[in-house]
């Protein structure tokens, strides 16, 4: 393999994790209103995934610099073209990081309230506009010869992108209820659980319906990875139901995997289509840095990679414990758990 084609693979892998971990992180904040039925299940519901969200995010800063480095042509024109998207994305990113340590600075029931619906809004919005954002990378906007996006931003809000926005939402809220379940007790719990079937079952209709267009039209391996994801989402809800909440856990985990990886096959050996002339497309040839400058990316990634990983994994073994309400101390205590 060329270096051009290991490094497009490991940003896959990179937004793989992403979209695996941060999911069930924007699923839990897309679904606190609807679950926390007082203060305390919502402190519960936070503290499941204040020790690891922050974490969470450092694999979408390392797919943004990995994209920097080694296809520069790529990453200009995704900025370029997707400039007002991104930016509410990083935008919703900041309001939700601020909420979580801001809302139980203040002993006020309208000043958390404020706060908790800012992490419902700025959780679901990144969720939604991360499908979109993909829709339109595998769909292909419109460049010119100077690799030049010529769009506007309602060029992107077309009906494919949009529906990879619904199942992206659908899906991550799934993985977040599903997660709730493996970290959560009693009442909480079973709430949790009830709603991930009907989730579930959103989950497999958007997402159905998405990764079908997509096999649709590139065809090949994106129809197995497509039903492999199908199959996963269905046993899932199955899961669920009969209460095997790790197993449930896991399917959706390797659902969210084999969409990624249709995603991506689906867009190999392009990084960005053009619609105005297939000539104008970026691909991992014409987009890539030099082969110096991957060479040495490479042996830096195959140095570091592990470090990271490991240091992730020992993150969540030390807060693999459920949340209880009764270990939410009285008053406004803090907005996530950092013992």
């Amino acid at each position: 393999m060329a270096l051009t084609d290991i490094w497009f693979l490991l940003i896959a892998v990179l937004w793989t994790g992403y979209f695996v971990l941060e999911g069930f992180d924007f699923g839990v904040g897309t679904l606190l209103r609807v679950l926390g039925r007082d203060d305390i299940d919502r402190r519960v519901l936070i503290n499941t995934i204040g020790p690891v969200w922050d974490g969470n995010e450092v694999w979408l800063l390392v797919a943004g610099g990995a994209t920097f480095a080694a296809f520069p042509l790529w990453y200009s024109s995704l900025f370029s073209g997707f400039y007002m998207a991104l930016l509410l994305v990083l935008v919703a990113l900041i309001l939700r990081g601020v909420a979580f340590e801001f809302r139980s600075k203040i002993d006020s029931l309208r000043w958390r309230n404020t706060w908790d619906w800012i992490i419902v809004v700025a959780s679901a919005a990144p969720a939604l506009l991360w499908g979109v954002a993909f829709g339109n990378i595998v769909h292909g906007v419109p460049l010119d010869a100077q690799h030049h996006f010529t769009g506007s931003f309602f060029t992107l809000l077309n009906p494919y992108a949009l529906l990879g926005g619904l199942a992206t939402l659908t899906l991550f809220t799934f993985h977040g209820a599903v997660f709730l379940t493996l970290k959560t007790t009693d009442a909480l719990r079973d709430r949790a659980r009830n709603l991930a079937r009907a989730l579930g079952a959103a989950a497999i209709v958007f997402g159905g319906g998405f990764l079908g267009f997509t096999a649709l039209e590139h065809g090949g391996w994106a129809w197995l990875s497509s039903a492999v994801a199908a199959v996963l989402l269905a046993a899932s809800v199955l899961f669920a139901t009969t209460e095997r909440d790790g197993a449930a856990f896991a399917s959706t985990t390797g659902a969210i995997i084999a969409v990624t990886f249709t995603l991506f096959w689906s867009l190999y050996p392009n990084v960005l289509p053009s619609t105005t002339d297939a000539a104008f497309s970026l691909t991992t040839t014409n987009a890539s840095s030099t082969p110096y400058t991957l060479e040495i990316m490479t042996w830096v990634a195959a140095i570091f990679t592990p470090v990271v990983l490991a240091y992730q994994a020992w993150t969540y073994w030390v807060f693999r414990k459920r949340i209880t309400r009764a270990s939410i101390p009285a008053g406004g205590g803090l907005p996530v758990e950092r013992r």
